[in-house]
């Protein structure tokens, strides 16, 4: 055999060509559609786990026997956590469409869809989270109260080591109800691999490129679970 043709024929591949034609779309499109992805999920989860986690403490100190025994504080954070948690992420998307606008000027892009995202995941966050706080034993807070210990000397010393494993398996559990919600945003124009299954898959009946969306999507989802069971697990041993 020619060692010349052997390289010819090595060369006449050209992977964004055969990507272009086997999808549809150019391999550019795809990473840029990743990137909106990624950037909304980060930030989307980073901020959503703040709040969540502000609503949480809420959650647990302000119940009949907590440290911040608050019966209104406790109705008002509880019945918000349920009302936005029962509602459909497509449905909390354009209900605060007048607030997206007022925050960022407009209802489309990956960064508007933050706005919708974070509100949508931080009850959902708080939920789980409260959960993960209140399996610490009221032992631990009765003998860091006892040891004269401050609120956020019980919060960061006693009750977050002991919850933390759990708390990274909330995180995790949440990061993946915001993966789909971030698919969804798609529809709303907010870019992502939802809108490149949308508008480039679903609508010109490119079924190689939803099927290749899916993929991604099933990926991410296998990525993010077992990175989140092994910190947990790691967490656990050491504590």
């Amino acid at each position: 055999m020619n060692p010349a043709s052997g390289n010819a024929q090595a060369a006449a591949f050209d992977f964004p060509v055969w990507f272009k034609q086997t999808f549809d779309i150019k391999f550019e499109k795809l990473l840029s559609s990743l990137g909106d992805t990624v950037y909304m999920l980060g930030w989307g989860l980073i901020i959503g786990a703040v709040i969540g986690f502000i609503l949480a403490l809420l959650l647990v100190f302000c119940r009949k026997g907590g440290l911040w025994q608050n019966r209104v504080v406790y109705a008002v954070v509880n019945v918000y956590v349920n009302i936005v948690r029962s509602m459909p992420f497509i449905i909390t998307l354009v209900f605060v469409f007048p607030l997206t606008r007022l925050i960022v000027g407009k209802t489309y892009g990956s960064t508007a869809m933050l706005v919708p995202l974070v509100i949508f995941i931080s009850p959902y966050l708080a939920r789980l989270m409260e959960n993960s706080l209140l399996e610490v034993s009221p032992g631990i807070i009765e003998a860091a109260q006892a040891m004269g210990a401050t609120t956020w000397q019980i919060i960061t010393r006693f009750m977050l080591p002991e919850a933390l494993s759990s708390i990274v398996l909330a995180l995790t559990t949440g990061t993946v109800g915001l993966l789909g919600a971030t698919a969804m945003a798609g529809y709303a124009g907010g870019g992502g691999v939802g809108d490149l299954a949308l508008t480039y898959g679903y609508q010109r009946y490119n079924l190689p490129l939803l099927i290749l969306t899916i993929v991604i999507l099933v990926l991410f989802v296998q990525l993010l679970q077992l990175l989140g069971n092994k910190i947990s697990a790691r967490l656990r041993a050491h504590r």
